[in-house]
């Protein structure tokens, strides 16, 4: 985009706001299932181009603001699926949901452009506090890290990288790889300034595509000839169905007959709150399971509860159906299984889109190892596998497991993007991670995040799979965010010492 038709958009308030809109709206093509990197990474330069510039903080701030309402409300539009379970209920809030998401999580983009005005504008700066809104954004008010610009390249080698910076630091690498060639083409704005920004963000690029080919190419070792062979079980219970008083035996005794196949596996897998009953009322439905299985050990969402709340929960059995160790829930869903300021929302009749009752779900008290005889795993319930913390938990596990129902999140964009993080949260760390999903898709990820195993989205059925080895711990699963804290924390100092000693 040459600096001329910047200009020109630029002196315009409203085509401006549209232009940032639009080129944050294209950047979340490279998310999933899409995966198109190739036309996001180009956006994310333009984005740069048209509001990296703005010295204003208050006009920088609705820029931010416009440009990561574009990008949430085009990458999380599937938002909107829970709202259409049960229509006649929620379906009004659906719109206000995409609104108030995509508006809100933007209000960090405009954070971000207001402190890189303040600092004196420039696409370096903004790249520098756009680095830090997103690390931000995965841990303010409990959290939400989905979608985060680093995600673009998933699909890519370039994922590998996250194995010695983690997810934002591929996000601030991203971000500043697509602000250098605009902060070398406004010093020099040139045909040679072009050859040369050009130039050096290909050689650039190039470098990092070798490291993370270097990466992703070392060897990971094939499962042992004794390895454990676990199943998942995928019963395609979609959302609105799940709980129909006629359907729920059709979904569970489908799911007892997967766990019933020969040859017996080590260990079967169930999904998030696939068992119909409460774990304090279901020994008899456990005995039963056990019993169709074999005594094959189960892993088995289930829902429980106790004077205090009920929670969402993971249940490992013995040979017998007992219920021998429990892993609740611990972070949960905001608006979805539980509520925030729940008075509130109680005088107005609304409650959680997933909660048994309007208080919500209790939460358990933070992620702990299973003992399964053969590995420690860490279970990840459902969105918990988004945070990229969980999984570095000490002392180090085998393998990590999630269950979930992505049949909350659609049958397209949400349940790809949930997998993509997943497989990223493998590379991380070096650890295996299997999912057992409800509706899909169910897989078996090995230490390098490739996919291995898998059941298609929307499909019942199970699949048998030898679980991989573990790597050793990565670089990023050592050090985790500190490296990263550090440097940014340095680098705004940095800016803000030069801002007031020289102005610039």
């Amino acid at each position: 985009m040459s600096s001329v038709s910047v200009q020109q958009v630029r002196r315009h308030p409203w085509r401006h706001r549209f232009a940032v809109a639009g080129a944050g709206a294209l950047v979340a093509a490279g998310l999933a299932p899409l995966g198109w990197a190739v036309l996001a990474f180009p956006a994310l330069i333009a984005l740069f181009a048209l509001a990296g510039g703005e010295r204003a903080p208050c006009r920088a701030a609705v820029l931010g603001w416009w440009a990561g309402t574009g990008y949430f409300a085009a990458g999380l539009h599937w938002i909107v699926e829970p709202f259409l379970i049960e229509p006649e209920i929620y379906g009004w809030m659906a719109p206000f949901g995409l609104i108030g998401l995509a508006g809100g999580l933007a209000l960090f983009w405009g954070l971000g452009f207001w402190a890189a005005a303040r600092l004196g504008g420039g696409p370096l700066r903004l790249a520098l506090a756009l680095s830090i809104v997103e690390l931000a954004r995965g841990h303010v008010l409990t959290g939400f890290p989905w979608a985060l610009p680093g995600y673009i390249w998933t699909e890519t080698t370039l994922a590998q990288l996250a194995a010695f910076i983690g997810p934002y630091g591929l996000t601030a690498l991203t971000v500043s790889m697509a602000a250098l060639p605009v902060w070398l083409w406004q010093r020099r704005p040139s045909r040679r300034g072009a050859a040369q920004a050009l130039g050096l963000t290909t050689g650039l690029g190039a470098l990092l595509w070798l490291c993370a080919l270097a990466q992703g190419n070392r060897p990971v070792p094939a499962p042992a000839d004794d390895a454990p062979v676990l199943r998942l079980v995928q019963p395609n219970a979609p959302q609105h169905q799940k709980w129909d008083p006629e359907m729920i035996p059709v979904f569970f005794n489908r799911m007892v007959s997967f766990s019933a196949e020969a040859p017996r596996p080590d260990l079967i897998l169930w999904p998030e709150s696939a068992v119909p009953v409460l774990l304090e009322d279901a020994d008899p439905t456990l005995e039963y399971i056990s019993e169709a299985a074999g005594g094959v050990p189960l892993l088995l969402g289930i829902q429980r509860s106790d004077d205090e709340a009920f929670y969402n929960s993971a249940v490992l059995t013995d040979d017998t159906g007992r219920a021998v160790q429990t892993a609740d829930k611990f972070h949960l869903v905001p608006f979805g299984e539980y509520m925030p300021f729940p008075e509130l929302w109680r005088r107005l009749g609304i409650s959680g889109l997933a909660a048994r009752v309007d208080t919500g779900y209790g939460a358990g008290p933070g992620p702990s190892l299973l003992d399964l005889g053969f590995a420690q795993a860490l279970p990840l319930i459902c969105y918990e596998a988004v945070f990229p913390q969980y999984p570095r938990h000490t002392p180090r596990a085998d393998v990590l497991i999630q269950l979930t129902n992505d049949a909350w999140f659609g049958a397209y964009t949400g349940p790809y993007q949930h997998l993509a993080q997943a497989r990223m949260r493998a590379i991380e760390t070096g650890i295996p991670l299997v999912r057992a999903a409800n509706t899909g898709v169910s897989a078996v990820i090995d230490a390098r995040g490739n996919m291995l195993h898998s059941l298609p989205l929307n499909t019942a059925g199970f699949l048998d799979a030898p679980l991989p080895p573990a790597l050793p711990p990565t670089l990023y699963a050592r050090t985790g965010e500190v490296p990263l804290v550090v440097l940014l924390i340095a680098l705004a100092g940095f800016a803000i010492v030069r801002r007031r000693c020289i102005g610039d």
